[in-house]
């Protein structure tokens, strides 16, 4: 991670967790077409999150689909395990939750020896404080507003002071970080989200069920976004 060019672009990522798995690599193919940045898959373990989702088998069948970067937003318990699984699937970027980690400093260090980009995620109880002894090893935080496990939540307001207090944690480190929100994301949502702070955005209900396909979807949040960026 270097310490110039700090400021991050605003960036739109669909959570397939929304799409048809009978059309997932479809799907993929049609998201990238329709100008999105990342694909971003929700791991879950039916543990830390009440819920099943994707493996590594499934990422790695669409993987040589689409040229876009994929990142793994893994809500697992002690997500250790995993991590060398979801690299070989074709995850550039690994998110781990800092509650699902007894040592979060210990497996931030392993994402970056397997050569991925290594990320924080917390869960709307748990306060921005605890990453502020990890930045150097983040290039990405993770603010979710709602809580992990479901897509079709309602976007929780209540987090974008949470949003701005870590800004401002990543602004005076002199890091890149990127600070991203999952959760309820959409059209009337995302312009707090920007103003709070965060500049990559998870869309997953936003992005499939827009009438007007995924390139509308994807250049109506990334306008928004962008005219209300702040930063």
């Amino acid at each position: 991670m270097t310490s110039t060019d700090t400021t991050r672009p605003i960036e739109i990522l669909p959570s397939v967790l929304t799409a048809d798995y009978s059309k997932l690599g479809e799907a993929c193919v049609a998201l990238e077409a329709g100008g999105v940045d990342r694909i971003h898959w929700d791991v879950m373990d039916g543990n830390f999150v009440p819920n099943l989702s994707f493996g590594a088998d499934i990422i790695a069948s669409t993987r040589p689909l689409i040229d876009l970067p994929f990142e793994a937003h893994l809500m697992v318990t002690e997500p250790t395990w995993i991590l060398e699984s979801m690299v070989a699937a074709g995850c550039s970027r690994i998110t781990v939750h800092a509650e699902a980690c007894t040592h979060l400093h210990r497996t931030l260090g392993r994402i970056r020896e397997l050569g991925a980009a290594a990320g924080v995620a917390l869960n709307p109880g748990t306060p921005a404080e605890v990453v502020a002894d990890v930045l150097d090893l983040t290039e990405l935080i993770l603010v979710m507003t709602v809580n992990p496990g479901f897509g079709g939540q309602s976007y929780l307001a209540s987090m974008e002071p949470k949003i701005a207090r870590i800004r401002s944690m990543i602004d005076a480190s002199g890091f890149a970080i990127d600070l991203e929100v999952d959760g309820g994301i959409g059209p009337a949502t995302i312009a707090a989200a920007t103003s709070a702070g965060a500049n990559a955005f998870v869309a997953g209900s936003a992005m499939f069920r827009d009438p007007e396909g995924f390139a509308h979807a994807t250049a109506e949040l990334r306008t928004i976004a962008e005219s209300a960026d702040k930063r």
